[in-house]
């Protein structure tokens, strides 16, 4: 991330005049929040009551009830001004898995997530909602209903999940109810929703250049995508729940939709509704995921000649062609949490988000 001199965006009269009403309990600091899901996980704090401060490394909208403080994660300096005087932290800054970038990932999933550990205890928040991945026990093979207590990745997908391992161990183990610092990390999958972006920008490109015509494997296999909004309701319910019970600190929660779906008829839904042919010839799942080792062989080897991105890779191929799938089980049982939005309506809603992406007839 790069580094800024810290200072409110907000009219600082203005904003005291916006809070001052607000108890301590009801103010919080989303990091990461002009990104996709913290821009979601704003606007519900707000229509919730709670008075919100965003820090990121850019002013990614405008709101006059927002206070926005802009600087470097990694930078106590900069963080400490955002998380004065607020219970709750929410923590969903992270690069984009895509991004390849190793030293990116570790900067700013467990160095700067530390950061953010050391700065809350500093500044005297309460409460640390970590935005974690479900992808932290998946290696790659078949999982179906997988609950928390599955053991991490020894062999972790892809950096990135690595790196959201070693993050999601720190903010779990800072757990501390002795001091009044609780923490928690909120696993979703496969995120998806208005303002997306990633999966569909991503997926309409890969249709446009003809890329989108084999499903791997039989497309039997049933995975976990989850509506932006369930994401933020399964953290706010978190954080809320947390001031009640304090034995829910430590605690990792999966939060999905709770509908398992085929993976390509997932894709081919979000494709038609935008005009595009939905994947029609298969290709068998381990045919694929040899020709993608190949691939990334041939990248090894080139290396030292030319630096290649394929994206064709034997860890996309994993998550196209296996199940994984996660049981919301104890989020239900110790968050009382349910989806607010079931996905034929978040399909749908999706979809007509990204009607500017629709293929002309």
């Amino acid at each position: 991330m790069e580094q800024a001199a810290v200072e409110p965006i907000k009219d600082q009269v203005t904003q005291t005049h916006l809070t001052e009403d607000i108890p301590k309990d009801r103010k919080c600091t989303v990091i990461g929040g002009s990104g996709f899901l913290g821009q979601h996980m704003v606007e519900q704090l707000l229509e919730r009551g709670y008075a919100v401060n965003v820090f990121d490394k850019r002013q990614g909208f405008d709101n006059p009830r927002v206070q926005f403080f802009l600087g470097d994660l990694c930078n106590q300096q900069d963080l400490y001004p955002a998380l004065k005087g607020v219970s709750t932290v929410f923590h969903c800054a992270s690069p984009a898995p895509s991004s390849n970038n190793k030293e990116l990932f570790y900067r700013v999933n467990y160095t700067g997530t530390k950061n953010v550990i050391e700065t809350c205890r500093e500044a005297g928040v309460q409460k640390l909602i970590l935005t974690s991945s479900a992808s932290v026990i998946f290696e790659g093979v078949d999982i179906k209903n997988g609950t928390e207590d599955l053991p991490y990745a020894m062999k972790p997908i892809d950096y990135y999940t690595e790196t959201k391992i070693l993050q999601e161990k720190a903010v779990l183990g800072a757990n501390d109810p002795d001091k009044n610092f609780l923490t928690t990390a909120i696993r979703p999958h496969g995120i998806f929703g208005p303002r997306d972006p990633q999966l569909v920008p991503v997926l309409i490109e890969a249709a446009r250049k003809g890329k989108m015509k084999f499903v791997i494997g039989n497309g039997k296999n049933l995975v976990d995508f989850t509506f932006v909004e369930n994401v933020v309701h399964g953290h706010i319910l978190a954080a809320e729940r947390l001031s009640r019970d304090t034995g829910l600190g430590g605690k990792a929660f999966h939060i999905t939709n709770d509908e398992p779906v085929p993976f390509w008829t997932f894709l081919s839904r979000i494709l038609t509704g935008l005009n595009y042919e939905a994947p029609k010839y298969h290709i068998p799942y381990w045919v694929a995921y040899y020709l993608a080792l190949l691939v990334s062989l041939f990248v090894v080897v080139m290396s030292p000649v030319i630096q290649l991105q394929p994206t064709f890779t034997p860890m996309r191929v994993a998550l196209a062609g296996t199940f994984h799938y996660y049981s919301c089980e104890k989020a239900k049982k110790l968050l009382g949490y349910q989806p607010l939005v079931a996905m034929d309506d978040a399909v749908e809603r999706t979809v007509q988000s990204f009607r500017h992406l629709r293929k002309a007839q």
